[in-house]
């Protein structure tokens, strides 16, 4: 198989035309988002060209250290915007949050790297992009878990007030959010492994198909990384949720 093509600066940039296609609709729908758009397109290339300098440093000079620094940057910032966006958490469900993150990750990842793969995990070429691919989907599965926890949460707000009235145990009364919300998060990367194939070639299999390597290959790693992240996806919110939901009631039984 041929490797790769190499795209020239004036080749690449070619592709941000395709984004006039979205400000025209943009506009023709009357949505004001166009400055939103645009900035945001304009940061995920700084930091993509930034991340790509980096790596390339990394791959070139592998050392334990560096690979331990980009695996904790990219796990705190996981955790600081799943915690951004819920600053009126209490301080004990933001922690079992960071936990549940931290501790999911590195056991997915470890197994996935030196059982499945059978590599250090100290190897920068395995470690940094699978570490990517688990942080995202897991970020995306936990906001989206702690989001339907909390509206839940707020919307029946009366009920439960009723329900603790009537003598009825805080976990009896918010397992069945916990349950639901967990669902919630856990539902988007389940439909994707469900279309995988037939709807999409996803991209760590499209990636490794450009670079050369045999579409066989490129499936078993496909799968392989699908149910690591489904793993850590379920168990980074089954923890934050399981747990987290502890938090929200006193030794008298009472929601605070």
């Amino acid at each position: 198989m041929n490797g790769i093509v190499q795209l020239q600066l004036w080749q690449f940039s070619l592709i941000y035309l395709l984004l006039l296609i979205v400000i025209f609709i943009m506009k023709r729908c009357s949505i004001n988002r166009t400055k939103l758009l645009i900035v945001a397109s304009i940061k995920m290339t700084v930091q993509l060209v930034l991340s790509g300098l980096i790596l390339t440093y990394i791959f070139e000079n592998p050392h334990p250290i560096f690979v331990v620094a980009y695996v904790s940057v990219m796990v705190w910032f996981s955790i600081h915007r799943v915690l951004s966006n819920n600053k009126d958490l209490n301080k004990r469900f933001k922690a079992v949050i960071a936990l549940s993150i931290a501790s999911s990750g590195l056991f997915v990842l470890l197994f996935f790297v030196c059982v499945v793969v059978g590599e250090s995990i100290f190897n920068p070429q395995y470690v940094i992009p699978i570490s990517g691919m688990l942080m995202g989907n897991t970020m995306t599965g936990v906001s989206l878990g702690i989001k339907t926890f909390r509206e839940s949460l707020d919307g029946q707000r009366a009920k439960i007030n009723a329900l603790l009235c009537f003598g009825a145990a805080p976990k009896k009364i918010l397992m069945p959010f916990v349950k639901q919300s967990l669902e919630t998060a856990m539902l988007p990367t389940i439909n994707s492994m469900i279309g995988m194939g037939v709807v999409s070639l996803p991209g760590m299999m499209t990636g490794q198909i450009l670079s050369g390597t045999l579409p066989t290959t490129a499936i078993l790693y496909q799968i392989a990384i699908m149910i690591a992240i489904c793993t850590m996806v379920t168990s980074a919110s089954f923890g934050a949720l399981y747990f987290g939901y502890r938090t929200l009631y006193d030794s008298k039984k009472q929601i605070i």
